[in-house]
């Protein structure tokens, strides 16, 4: 790194230049993710799938109306108890859910999650346990968001 003199209105001040001018555009900025932004995104989109309105969601729930838009929004934290008293009213498993979140937290992160139980856990079952577990968990999902719809 080397210093090199600047005037400024007179005043002379010493910048540095050379190796430290090219460290920040050679690494790469992520962007913070924040757990309550994603939770809050993926109820939104679950209830708006549904065509459901905060009203109908926040009674079902038994959570004030602008506490719900809070969540939805990112803007407060929502506890565990309420996370699963908003999903009942959706009628999506908490788990489900929970996937979801973490899909989207594993792409902003820029990690590749595989969808598939391990082949070595598989085998030591001696069934084919990815395609049973992936066939019951979208099965639930899709009756949870099936029967939230109605």
């Amino acid at each position: 790194m080397v210093k090199q003199p600047v005037s400024v209105n007179g005043v002379v001040r010493w910048k540095d230049v050379g190796l430290a001018e090219k460290a920040p555009s050679e690494q790469k900025e992520r962007k913070m993710v924040v757990l309550r932004h994603e939770i809050g995104d993926v109820l939104r989109d679950v209830r708006q799938r549904q065509g459901r309105t905060l009203r109908e969601v926040s009674h079902s729930a038994r959570v004030s109306l602008g506490y719900l838009s809070e969540v939805e929004r990112g803007q407060k934290e929502a506890s565990s108890e309420l996370l699963s008293s908003i999903c009942s009213a959706l009628d999506v498993p908490l788990s489900g859910m929970l996937r979801e979140v973490s899909d989207r937290v594993a792409v902003a992160e820029g990690v590749a999650v595989p969808d598939t139980v391990p082949q070595e856990f598989a085998q030591r079952y001696g069934r084919d346990l990815d395609r049973e577990l992936s066939a019951e968990l979208n099965d639930d999902f899709t009756q949870g968001l099936l029967s939230g719809a109605r």
